[in-house]
């Protein structure tokens, strides 16, 4: 994993919490939201994961003519040798990596198709289930609320993903590398290709998953992930202004996803066992999704960011 990511890195300059968060995704067996504004190489860094990764990717433009066939695929009648039949057409969502480009651009209806296949790994239609590959993660891309034609998603579909980065702009000696990176790769297309480093199998992800399954969670380290989430469902316990900021808190699959993304965060650090600096290493894009904000709070500009800056420093580790 570490060879994957330095790979990637050369190629995505500036985001180095969205390429760990990838990973962390990937080897966690979860599906990846990442959101920020158009052009800070989201797309790029899913296609570059793919490049480097003996893995299908199947990409999907989000708009708001985009129907749920289109993503899941559907039955369609084909004249064969025994007569006409309907055959199962299946969609770009049958890959073993969906770049959902843009994904709030679509109407709910659109995105909820996505719902079973990121849950349960697989599609049914006309009756029939049709299991998703064993190497299977959406990768979904979105613009902020703010910008224009965006859809809010829905909060069943919102839970499902394992977990939610949202990117900013890179500094400006990054930006500076930026340019002549893409300056290199220009000219480099423009004189020959050179043979690209052999693709990392898909053994090695399953590899890392049973290793990370074996990652050591003591009971303190995993009352302070139970206490965390509740925190974010009785925030009254904590007194004010947290009783006032969260409406609904994170569901069991915020623990889930707590659990899992720190043990494959102290994976990735080379540790046999989860740490508390592991479960805040990853507090923030496991929960940023999960909660819902009351009205107080959103009137008065507070982020689901400050919101777990709050629980972090109310909610103390053993």
């Amino acid at each position: 994993m570490l060879e994957l990511k330095s790979r990637i890195g050369k190629s995505v300059l500036g985001q180095d919490h969205l390429v760990e968060s990838m990973l962390i995704a990937l080897i966690a067996n979860g599906n990846l939201l990442i959101e920020s504004l158009p052009g800070l190489a989201k797309t790029r860094a899913v296609k570059t994961l793919a490049k480097h990764l003996a893995a299908d990717l199947s990409r999907v433009q989000f708009t708001p003519d985009l129907l749920p066939s289109d993503v899941t695929g559907a039955e369609i009648y084909v004249q064969t040798a025994n007569g006409g039949q309907f055959q199962f057409q299946k969609g770009p969502i049958f890959a073993n990596l969906v770049l959902a480009d843009e994904i709030n651009r679509a109407p709910a209806k659109v995105q909820s198709a996505l719902l079973e296949a990121m849950e349960e790994r697989q599609v049914t239609a006309a009756g029939k289930t049709y299991k998703m590959p064993d190497l299977f993660m959406v990768l979904a891309t979105e613009n902020p609320i703010e910008q224009e034609g965006t859809y809010q998603l829905p909060e069943a579909q919102l839970d499902r993903f394992l977990m939610h980065v949202v990117i900013t702009y890179p500094d400006e000696a990054i930006e500076g590398e930026i340019i002549k990176l893409n300056r290199a790769e220009s000219a480099q297309k423009a004189k020959d290709h050179t043979a690209e480093p052999e693709a990392i199998p898909q053994q090695a992800i399953f590899d890392a998953r049973g290793e990370i399954d074996g990652i050591f969670v003591s009971d303190l380290a995993q009352k302070y992930m139970v206490d965390v989430i509740t925190a974010t469902r009785f925030p009254d316990r904590y007194g004010e202004p947290l009783g006032k900021w969260i409406q609904v808190g994170a569901s069991p699959r915020g623990s889930l996803a707590l659990d899992r993304c720190a043990r494959a965060r102290a994976w990735l650090d080379e540790y046999e066992f989860v740490t508390p600096d592991h479960i805040r290493a990853v507090m923030h894009d496991c929960l940023r999704h999960r909660l819902i904000l009351s009205y107080e709070a959103v009137s008065q500009g507070i982020t689901a960011d400050q919101v777990i800056d709050k629980i972090a420093a109310l909610v103390v580790s053993a």
